[in-house]
């Protein structure tokens, strides 16, 4: 099976509980409001244990400039190539370059600017390479800037939220019928910040959708289970380093 993996920097869970599309989405997936992230909440050390399922003090990032871990470890990207099968991904963070080792991408599409205009360019994009990839990364980073610009639950950050979800619908309504489908964030935040301990920053929404993934809601989830749920997904084998669990 193939894979879009969509991640909205900065989307709190429960800006979106009430969300009529996300809502429509919780309905048919396999779903959690309630994930958590880790510390600390800033966006490169989640996302490094997103792809890399293990805490911050293993992957050696605890801030937005990314430092080699002491001892090597697979991301998602690297585990997925070792299999000879295909990755893409398209961001607007640039940050996030360091997510996979040289080589581990058949295809990596950078926008510069965080904006809803350089979200919808990348949908537009991943849309035009959709069936081309085995696993295919779109990241949305309009959401976070939005909070920290006005603040996080904001009337701006709330439309912000309505232009991702859009995107998100446009992209997944024209997935073929052997994709699955992962939405989810790697963090919240509070005021115009995020980074700490707080219920608002360590929150994150999880959803999972595919053929044979029936709908319901997931217990005890982390971010550090998306790879292995992935790679699952996918009839590829967890790297043995990895920490989290597959939650199917």
């Amino acid at each position: 099976m193939k894979v879009l993996l969509i991640l909205v920097d900065g989307m709190r869970a429960d800006a979106i509980a009430n969300h009529p599309v996300a809502k429509k989405y919780m309905e048919k997936s396999f779903h959690t409001l309630s994930a958590k992230t880790v510390m600390p909440s800033l966006t490169l050390p989640c996302h490094m244990s997103l792809f890399h399922s293990v805490e911050p003090t293993r992957h050696g990032t605890t801030t937005n400039t990314y430092m080699p871990p002491a001892k090597p470890i697979n991301g998602l990207f690297d585990r997925v190539r070792l299999f000879n099968k295909k990755s893409a991904f398209f961001y607007n963070w640039e940050q996030l370059r360091d997510l996979s080792k040289p080589g581990s991408l058949e295809l990596s599409y950078y926008l510069h600017g965080a904006t809803a205009v350089s979200n919808d360019k990348l949908t537009d994009e991943a849309i035009n390479h959709i069936g081309q990839h085995d696993l295919t990364f779109l990241y949305l980073g309009h959401v976070d800037a939005a909070g920290h610009d006005f603040g996080w639950m904001s009337g701006e950050y709330m439309d912000s939220i309505d232009k991702s979800w859009a995107n998100i619908d446009r992209i997944v309504s024209q997935l073929p019928e052997d994709y699955a489908v992962v939405i989810t964030a790697d963090h919240g935040g509070h005021d115009r910040t995020h980074g700490t301990e707080m219920a608002e920053d360590m929150t994150i929404p999880l959803m999972i959708m595919g053929n044979n993934i029936e709908a319901g809601v997931i217990e005890n989830a982390s971010i550090m289970d998306i790879a292995p749920t992935i790679v699952k997904l996918m009839g590829i084998p967890a790297d043995e380093e990895w920490e989290g669990k597959s939650l199917i």
